[in-house]
């Protein structure tokens, strides 16, 4: 993650931990290197052997990365015994055996051996060798024991600054807790049951559409395992609404094979005729693609129709008016109806052929004689202004509604 979780704005851990001393380091990178992996873990203490190509080295603050407060703190010694003087528990690593009666302890352990010592304000370090030739025998005997890793031993030797990398994070482990920087976040509850049954009845009825549930005789048990199915992911609320979403969006489609085309009453007619053929039974075969295509051309909605109903959903003047899109009722398909008002809107292209604007006109008609409230919007006015259509429909539904209090017929 490079550069994603720096952020110099923040306290740095106040655990303290173990001086890291690199006995003479051959190259100005891997000090860098190994100063940004103390940062990474909350190190501070860096010491520095008779580095090979002296101090300061630019090409170690490149490749520190921004860990400038381990650069700033760093010291330099003349010898091993000047860098360890002050401590008084002292890790050597190495990768090799050196034939010395010391005790091998791992990364985990040296981290555990270290935090009593720390906590009570000793001095500890840790000494790492040469990128060449690592520790020799003499200083490996300064210390108190030897750390290892379990490692390929057929290639057990690591770069510098990975092995300082594996005691800082040994170390910031144990004394942190464990405790991550960031934890996942729960947005969103768990999903009640009546969420997640509105759900199921929305998916199985779609998937019924469209002759999911073959032979009939499975039916049952084709639901059951879809619902065991949610069950077992556990699903939260925010879950449930975008599945919601996904089958809504999929049943209705987004496109058509021309945005807004309207059938005029004669193709109209004969459509409904070739479904009603199919759904009876005369060809069984063809029965699913057919039902496609009415989805289809029931749901293609104009541009118009799309930029009204996205305006709409977010204007608080008609939420909880019960509005829907693109519905049957009866014999006809209305753009946009609400139940509860009793009111249709109907969207009216800028052209339309004499045939259609006949079967615009029985439609009216029809909802006329069903107590249905139609308004008519043109669609080139809702594109030229979605905001004033939006005002005028508001208006007429309270004019509608004032006059349905008094008793009076809407006009």
């Amino acid at each position: 993650m490079p550069g994603a979780g720096t952020d110099k704005s923040r306290e740095w851990p106040s655990h303290g931990g173990p001086a890291i001393i690199l006995v003479e380091p051959q190259m100005g990178e891997n000090i860098g290197a190994a100063a940004r992996a103390m940062g990474n873990f909350g190190l501070t203490d860096l010491r520095l052997v008779r580095p090979r190509d002296g101090w300061p080295n630019q090409q170690a603050v490149r490749s520190a990365s921004g860990a400038d407060r381990v650069l700033e703190n760093v010291r330099v010694f003349d010898s091993t015994k000047a860098a360890i003087a002050d401590c008084t528990l002292l890790l050597a690593t190495t990768a090799r055996e050196h034939g010395q009666q010391k005790t091998i302890i791992d990364a985990e352990e040296a981290a555990r051996r270290m935090q009593p010592r720390i906590a009570a304000g000793e001095t500890v370090g840790i000494l790492f060798g040469r990128e060449r030739t690592g520790l020799e025998n003499y200083e490996v005997s300064l210390a108190d024991c030897v750390v290892t890793l379990p490692v390929n031993p057929a290639f057990s030797s690591l770069n510098l600054a990975q092995a300082v990398l594996i005691l800082a994070y040994e170390w910031f482990k144990l004394a942190s807790g464990g405790a991550l920087p960031f934890e996942t976040q729960h947005k969103a509850g768990p999903a009640p049951k009546e969420h997640l049954l509105a759900f199921f009845d929305s998916l199985e009825r779609e998937l019924e559409r469209v002759d999911f549930f073959r032979p009939p005789e499975k039916r049952e048990t084709m639901t059951i395992n879809l619902r065991n199915l949610f069950h077992r992911l556990e699903p939260t609320l925010q879950d449930v609404q975008t599945l919601q979403g996904i089958i809504r969006v999929i049943a209705e489609g987004r496109k058509g094979l021309s945005r807004g085309g309207v059938l005029d009453s004669a193709g109209a007619e004969s459509l409904r005729e070739l479904i009603a053929e199919h759904n009876a039974g005369r060809v069984p075969r063809e029965r699913a693609p057919v039902r496609g295509l009415a989805r289809l051309l029931r749901r293609n909605a104009s541009d118009a129709e799309r930029l009204l109903w996205k305006r709409m959903v977010n204007d608080r003047r008609f939420a909880g008016r019960g509005f829907k899109r693109q519905v049957p009722v009866g014999p006809y398909i209305a753009d946009f109806v609400s139940f509860p008002l009793r009111t249709v809107i109907d969207f009216l292209p800028a052209q339309e052929s004499e045939a259609a604007a006949q079967g615009r006109k029985d439609k009216r008609a029809w909802f006329a004689g069903r107590n249905y409230r139609v308004i008519e919007l043109r669609a080139d006015e809702v594109e030229a202004d979605v905001q004033r259509a939006l005002d005028r429909l508001d208006e007429m539904l309270a004019e509608a509604a004032k006059a349905s209090s008094s008793g009076r017929p809407p006009s």
